[in-house]
């Protein structure tokens, strides 16, 4: 199983960049790796260690902003095609 947290925070305050910041560093913290700047992800070996990270995605939820939490199968995972340009790209070497 692959989570995909997916997020568009405020930054437009002192007070919104620090929870923007603290929020990407226990998303780190946790195991997710970022694979754009505003989406990160996490393989999780079982659908109950899905549900534990789910479970720590949501506690850690700034007050303000949109957060979507997405769950995909491996199977799924290995449909996904990452291009630079036109060129398609490894996928394992952009995320890590």
């Amino acid at each position: 199983m692959w989570i995909l947290v997916l997020f568009d925070l405020p930054t437009e305050t002192k007070q919104e960049r620090k929870a923007y910041s603290q929020f990407r560093k226990e998303l780190l913290k946790d195991g997710f790796s970022m694979f754009q700047f505003s989406i990160y992800l996490r393989h999780c070996s079982s659908r109950e260690n899905r549900d534990v990270h789910i479970n720590r995605v949501k506690k850690i939820m700034p007050e303000k902003g949109n957060i979507g939490i997405l769950s995909i199968t491996d199977k799924q995972f290995e449909m996904l095609e990452i291009y630079e340009g036109r060129k398609l790209m490894a996928l394992l070497s952009h995320i890590s």
